[in-house]
């Protein structure tokens, strides 16, 4: 089973946290009974139930990028009061 990086389970709500484990859980003891067609189904509901945290990951990364084009706007506006 793969795991979702440290960043977007920071993002899971409790809920999604809770249900993530138990998927994980699951998948991993299918892998460990060499079911790997039915721990493959259990990735895709993993994969399937981290997508509102990755969107969640992706709004905070833009806005980071609004922020940071707004200081060196700034900056920049303050450099030409300057001259």
């Amino acid at each position: 089973m793969r795991h979702c990086s440290v960043q977007v389970r920071g993002l899971l709500t409790r809920e999604e946290l809770d249900r993530y484990n138990a998927l994980m859980e699951v998948g991993s003891f299918l892998e460990s009974q060499s079911r790997h067609d039915l721990a493959y189904t259990v990735q895709k509901e993993v994969d399937w139930l981290i997508m509102p945290a990755i969107e969640r990951l992706k709004e905070k990364s833009r806005a980071r990028d609004r922020a940071d084009e707004e200081y060196l706007r700034g900056l920049a506006g303050e450099e030409d009061e300057d001259d």
